[in-house]
């Protein structure tokens, strides 16, 4: 039988610009949010997009069916310090509860319902729920 070498390689230390390159990419990936059918919401002939404030969401749609707290999953960057360690302080990704409020619109039979998140006192996201029957 033929011996087998085995290489050993150590993990090569990511060098700041590379360790910045490789942060920066994993954040766009992360935190770009993905395209969704839609970001608005019509109501009484009116439009309700995201960034709109509740004020007009609830003068253009009224009161909704059904209010309901959420806690959504979100990606959080968050910094160590070791005093223990030399150099700078390591980069961490934790995933954290953000609170936020889901208001759910009843479009009429037939239609779906609509559902609007709202977070930090705007509108965070549109998007289609469960057929109304």
């Amino acid at each position: 039988m033929a011996s087998m070498k085995r290489s050993h390689t150590r993990p090569v230390p990511l060098r700041p610009r590379r360790w910045a390159t490789c942060l920066t990419a994993a954040f766009t990936a992360i935190l770009v949010p993905s395209v969704e059918a839609s970001q608005s919401m019509g109501c009484n002939g009116s439009l309700v997009s995201k960034g709109d404030s509740p004020v007009p969401l609830l003068q253009k749609c009224g009161e909704p069916i059904y209010r309901q707290g959420v806690c959504v999953q979100m990606l959080q960057l968050g910094w160590v310090v070791t005093p223990y360690r030399a150099g700078s302080p390591s980069a961490i990704l934790a995933n954290q509860c953000v609170p936020m409020e889901e208001w759910t619109y009843d479009r009429g039979p037939g239609a779906f319902f609509g559902v609007v998140r709202i977070y930090n006192g705007a509108v965070e996201s549109v998007r289609d729920g469960d057929r109304n029957r």
